[in-house]
């Protein structure tokens, strides 16, 4: 049985798309990612689509997240730095392993090694090419900073690279925080 040119294309077809489906479900079930939980007044809000504009060349604000990742949370993730576990984070931050390094020395993967990424410039890691967005921000990642970017990265630098949606909980960000001031030779020291 001889099988005709559009019978073979279309069977190619049909197996790419199921290759593409099939990797994007294992990612998803290999990273899972938790939905920014979006406080009760922002909710009752209609908002129609912002122009399209070009990147921001300002930084974003520094101030830091609190709570649960929204404006009504009631303690900030820097206040919980004194209570959080740096082994927690470290259990935490694994799901940041598909993507990130923490080695010294460490390649770079689909994102940047983050071995002494607490104070170290925004977008200055060598041999990594950051998006325009993050290389525009200017400055160091302090612990707010970070804490922002990772409520929410396409909050805190929209048009960034990073697909993740960010850590929900305060406590959970706050013990990565600690995790990742331990990745130095010299911690920074907390605020």
């Amino acid at each position: 049985m001889k099988f005709s040119f559009l019978q073979k294309l279309g069977a190619t077809l049909l197996i790419v798309v199921w290759v593409v489906w099939g990797s994007i479900t294992v990612g998803n079930l290999l990273i899972p990612t938790e939905e920014p939980e979006v406080p009760a007044a922002l909710k009752l809000v209609k908002t129609s689509p912002a122009p399209s504009a070009p990147a921001p060349s300002a930084p974003a604000p520094s101030a830091p997240a609190t709570g649960t990742g929204g404006p009504s949370g009631d303690g900030t993730v820097l206040a919980l730095l004194a209570s959080a576990d740096a082994g927690d984070g470290k259990k935490i931050f694994r799901k940041c392993k598909a993507c990130h390094t923490a080695d010294k020395g460490g390649a770079h993967k689909v994102g940047p090694n983050l071995w002494d990424v607490v104070g170290r410039a925004k977008a200055g890691a060598a041999g990594y090419r950051f998006s325009r967005v993050l290389a525009g921000l200017g400055g160091a990642w302090t612990f707010a900073d970070l804490d922002a970017f990772l409520a929410r990265p396409k909050t805190f630098a929209p048009g960034t690279k990073m697909t993740f949606r960010g850590v929900k909980k305060a406590a959970d960000r706050a013990a990565v925080l600690l995790y990742l001031r331990s990745l130095s030779d010299s911690p920074k020291p907390l605020p």
